[in-house]
């Protein structure tokens, strides 16, 4: 396996647009040769959908999905260029399944650059002490913590997170695809998520004192 550098990356990056990762995982995929990583990034349809990423998208739905009897509740935004895909049945079949992945995968953020900067550094401190608290050598612990935080956001980072209906892509993939097939820039704009009873303090009945009540009685 040829050694990924960051100029690799920095240079398919430029040559395609397509994200840091996907320029990362095309080079690891290709042994590090640009000419095919580049022909997989266009089999993707990540360097087409990085094409028109910066295109307005100010169309699209909110759609609202409901699980587990009224228990879970989601509702998304999705914007696309027109009003037309807005109304297709593809396009609201996606944003649908964004809906469920929310729901299923409780990610907090669409995206890494949506997480708080105080939220970042408080997980680097508490990885830190994990890998300190392991053993791990002082000169490895920032390289642990930076592997440990790669994990942290594809849990936490909608985008990032294995698609609920094929694993093998993320949501990210999925919504490149879409992009691709479409033929519209398509933004995954803001989601939010409500269970029921969630953030409320639950009644913890004493058992013992019922009983010695019971008694008394």
């Amino acid at each position: 396996m040829a050694e990924i550098t960051a100029a690799m990356v920095k240079e398919l990056r430029e040559r395609t647009g397509a994200g840091m990762m996907d320029c990362k995982k095309a080079l690891m995929e290709t042994n590090g040769d640009m000419e095919k990583a580049v022909d997989f990034l266009r089999e993707k349809g990540l360097a087409a959908a990085a094409k028109k990423a910066g295109r307005i998208a100010a169309e699209g739905v909110v759609d609202a999905y409901i699980h587990g009897g009224g228990r879970i509740g989601v509702l998304v935004e999705v914007n696309c260029e027109t009003d037309f895909v807005a109304k297709t049945d593809e396009f609201r079949l996606f944003v649908r399944d964004i809906a469920m992945q929310v729901a299923a995968a409780r990610p907090e953020y669409v995206r890494r650059e949506d997480v708080p900067e105080h939220v970042i550094a408080r997980e680097k401190e508490i990885l830190a002490a994990q890998a300190a608290n392991e053993g791990k050598p002082e000169k490895v612990i920032e390289k642990i913590v930076q592997g440990r935080l790669d994990k942290f956001f594809k849990e936490v980072c909608l985008l990032e997170q294995p698609f609920i209906k094929n694993p093998d892509i993320t949501v990210q993939e999925l919504l490149n695809e879409k992009i691709a097939k479409i033929g519209e820039n398509i933004v995954i704009r803001r989601f939010t998520r409500y269970e029921l009873g969630e953030g409320l303090a639950k009644r913890q009945d004493d058992f013992a004192e019922q009983v010695a009540a019971m008694t008394r009685s």
